[in-house]
């Protein structure tokens, strides 16, 4: 009688199971007249954090350097979450008075914390392109502020 039971009660489980696995995909709602474009995929090969506060900006941007040029010495007020879509770049950082470089190529993203103060150099010879998500821009406010040189990486 036990057996019996158990078995009862092992293929009402099994039933309850299969018929979950093959309900509940036909249950959701596929997109209609959608289209969505995949602009730029990358891994984050960063440490970062970005926290997004109630009731701030957010901007995206896509950013183009050519062989040679630089985005200058400056910080992010909420930070930025980047996505190399195309070349290398490299990205010049003050770390406890000495320079910290790390180069990014396509594919890879990285986190820039708010206020973190770098100059982002393309030393290639081909233009990089990013994409940029800019969290926790001030209300009306610039997603960037222009830095002075902090003295710790000489030459760039």
């Amino acid at each position: 009688m036990r057996r019996a039971i158990r078995w009862g009660l092992l293929s009402l489980g099994l039933a309850g199971v299969v018929t979950v696995v093959t309900v509940t995909p036909s249950a959701a709602t596929p997109p209609s007249q959608l289209t969505n474009v995949v602009l730029a995929h990358g891994t984050d090969t960063s440490h970062g954090k970005v926290k997004i506060r109630f009731g701030t900006d957010v901007v995206m941007s896509q950013i183009t350097v050519s062989p040679g040029g630089s985005s200058g010495w400056h910080s992010h007020p909420g930070g930025a979450i980047v996505i190399v879509k195309e070349g290398a770049l490299t990205v010049y950082s003050p770390d406890h008075g000495r320079c910290r470089t790390h180069t990014y190529s396509a594919g890879d993203a990285f986190i820039e914390r708010p206020g973190e103060v770098d100059d982002v150099l393309n030393n290639g010879s081909t233009p990089y392109v990013l994409y940029v998500t800019l969290p926790g821009v001030p209300p009306g406010g610039s997603a960037r502020t222009d830095e002075p040189d902090p003295g710790t990486c000489p030459g760039i």
